[in-house]
């Protein structure tokens, strides 16, 4: 189970949306918070997302602990990835999207984080979290390859916060290969399978060649990235 968000990732906005997403789990959550993203910006900013995401899932009554992965020799701790293999919750905060996938790839963590997956667990990413789940993310500048868990999507956070000038350059670059996903803020899509659902206070807009959608909280048509 994948849930790609918008933005709000530990605020009260978002505290009905991750409380649905771990009841669905089988045993009882257990979850990792990662600050990667944000791990050049300095062990202040680091230390404020690690605790913003202990106090709200404490607050959900789930067992948490944040760790921190914020370079490559950290990706590559065994006693972090044998902490991220024994959850069943991992949680990729926002921040830069280069960094935060040039920092997991083939690393330890990640096959972690992998292994989480294959046995029915959750992977949530907010902001810059989400947008390397796709085939490919925009890596300032260009499009950059993604973990792909989306083939043909490139994913947009903050799709109705940011300018359109920047949405327009994705769909741009995109061109008629890739479907563009732009998750609202506040918002998931939630990736099960061929199952997509949104949850949340806004919507999702799906663009590619066969036009332009938005879809608010309900399932999505499996064929949705079908373009």
């Amino acid at each position: 189970m994948l849930a790609l968000v918008g933005s709000g990732e530990y605020l009260p906005a978002m505290e009905a949306v991750d409380s649905e997403l771990i009841s669905r789990l089988p045993e009882a959550p257990r979850v990792v918070c990662l600050p990667t993203a944000a791990g050049k910006e300095g062990p202040e900013r680091v230390n404020y997302w690690s605790c913003l995401g202990v106090d709200h899932f404490t607050g959900l009554e789930a067992k948490v602990e944040s760790l921190p992965v914020i370079d490559r020799a950290s990706a590559n701790d065994k006693v972090f990835a044998d902490t991220i293999a024994n959850a069943n919750v991992v949680y990729l905060s926002g921040g830069k999207p280069n960094y935060l996938y040039d920092t997991l790839k083939n690393s330890l963590v990640w096959e972690a984080v992998l292994s989480v997956l294959d046995k029915g667990g959750l992977l949530a990413g907010c902001s810059a979290g989400a947008m390397v789940l796709g085939e490919k993310f925009f890596g300032f500048p260009g499009l950059k390859t993604g973990f792909n868990f989306l083939p043909g999507v490139t994913i947009i956070p903050h799709f109705d916060e940011i300018p359109v000038y920047v949405i327009k350059s994705v769909q741009t670059l995109a061109g008629r290969n890739l479907t563009v996903l732009g998750i609202e803020g506040n918002t998931a899509l939630v990736c099960s399978g061929e199952h997509y659902e949104v949850l949340g206070s806004g919507g999702v807009v799906v663009q590619n060649r066969a036009g332009k959608t938005r879809h608010t909280s309900g399932l999505l048509p499996p064929d949705v990235f079908m373009g």
